[in-house]
């Protein structure tokens, strides 16, 4: 009888000398993606000066490597493929600089020149209203609001003239970009035609316990990054389009250049829309006063844009891919630029999605160790109620 007790006691110390050894080995595979981690930081950090073209081939190689795919399927090799597939895509790109280019640059210089004037009418046209009116209704003072709405705008500006300038600095000079029509349409070209080989042989240097924990990470990361390199990137160049078909309709001036660029930063939510439909509206007010009816069809250009991105485009382009919180983005865009430049506002979108995911598998592995379970008899508590009906990923 006296057998029992010490059965039960090697049990649990078998059962705890267990839990060790699987502590040890989650803390040695943390170290290890850390330690990988930090040695691909230090490598962008070090070479980012230099890195724009490639990483822009790579980004172009996987956008296109769906393409090539399903003209394999049809038929062609992959070096055939990869041919078609970069000589349209120059052809495109050449044409749309030869039409867009001078457009752009035109309403650029126009815009820039224009803009003082603007911001000083418009100014005046929010304080022309009756100042007892606005000091009754809202107990605003018409100088204060107008001392007030200078100094917003002018460091409104001086903030846009500074993020320029940095971009400008941090790495688009004219080098730059020679080199990045230079050398990216090659580095495109090879790594979209080596894109498969290459795929197996970066899965044949994964250690061996991991490597299936590894492709399911990689095919969580692929999903994630493809909704928003490919999905959200397409949708971006669609809205682009779409705001500056709109405005130009309407007959408003820089309709391009504020339709374009409304579109393109629309990857971040609801910042590209209020930041196009500010702009447009803000022009369409110095240009159409009194003429209300212009203004809003200006202002409609964007709330149809919102309601066909949301209702058609998105749904069909993006789809069910695993999203980013807008706020990690925001930040993501933030810390990627200020740690490796121009060359981190390209990867911060595909990095923060990598990076998404890699944080919920941490999360989900950490609640399945010793490290958090141990060995008392005390539950995790439960999650709020919104929480465990599904907020924004990120």
């Amino acid at each position: 009888m006296a057998k029992a007790p010490h059965r039960a006691t090697n049990e649990e110390a078998a059962t705890a000398a267990a839990d060790d050894a699987a502590s040890a080995a989650f803390r040695r595979q943390i170290f290890f993606w850390l330690a990988t981690a930090v040695l691909l930081a230090l490598f962008l950090y070090v070479f980012s000066g230099i890195l724009l073209p490639f990483v822009a081939g790579m980004v172009l190689a996987y956008f296109l490597d769906p393409v090539a795919d399903r003209l394999q399927r049809v038929g062609l090799s992959r070096l055939m493929a990869t041919v078609v597939i970069l000589i349209a895509f120059i052809v495109v790109l050449v044409l749309a600089f030869v039409i867009l280019v001078p457009v752009l640059a035109s309403q650029m210089a126009d815009f820039a020149s224009k803009l003082p004037e603007y911001l000083t009418r418009l100014q005046a046209l929010i304080t022309s209203f009756d100042p007892q009116w606005l000091e009754q209704k809202f107990g605003v003072d018409a100088n204060g609001l107008r001392d007030g709405l200078n100094s917003l705008l002018t460091s409104g500006f001086g903030l846009l003239t500074t993020v320029f300038t940095s971009i400008w600095s941090s790495g688009v000079a004219l080098v730059s970009v020679v080199s990045l029509f230079v050398v990216t349409p090659v580095v495109a070209f090879y790594m979209l035609l080596d894109w498969d080989r290459m795929v197996a042989i970066v899965d044949s240097w994964v250690p061996r316990d991991y490597v299936k924990t590894v492709r399911t990470i990689a095919n969580d990361v692929n999903t994630a990054t493809a909704g928003f390199v490919r999905g959200q990137g397409t949708l971006c160049l669609v809205l682009g389009a779409m705001y500056a078909t709109g405005l130009t309709l309407t007959g408003l001036n820089f309709a391009i250049l504020i339709g374009l660029f409304a579109g393109l930063i629309s990857f971040i939510p609801y910042v590209g829309s209020l930041t196009g439909l500010v702009l447009a509206v803000g022009v369409a007010f110095v240009q159409f006063w009194p003429d209300w009816t212009m203004v809003a069809a200006v202002a409609g250009v964007f709330f149809v844009g919102q309601f066909i991105e949301g209702n058609i485009l998105q749904p069909r382009l993006v789809g069910k891919s695993v999203g980013l919180h807008p706020v990690w983005l925001m930040f993501a865009l933030f810390a990627f630029g200020a740690l490796f430049g121009f060359v981190g506002l390209l990867i911060a979108v595909p990095a923060s999605a990598a990076v998404a995911v890699l944080v919920r598998f941490a999360i989900a592995r950490y609640l399945e160790s010793p490290l958090y379970k141990g060995h008392g008899a005390e539950r995790a508590p439960p999650l709020p109620p919104s929480r465990r009906r599904g907020t924004p990923r990120g």
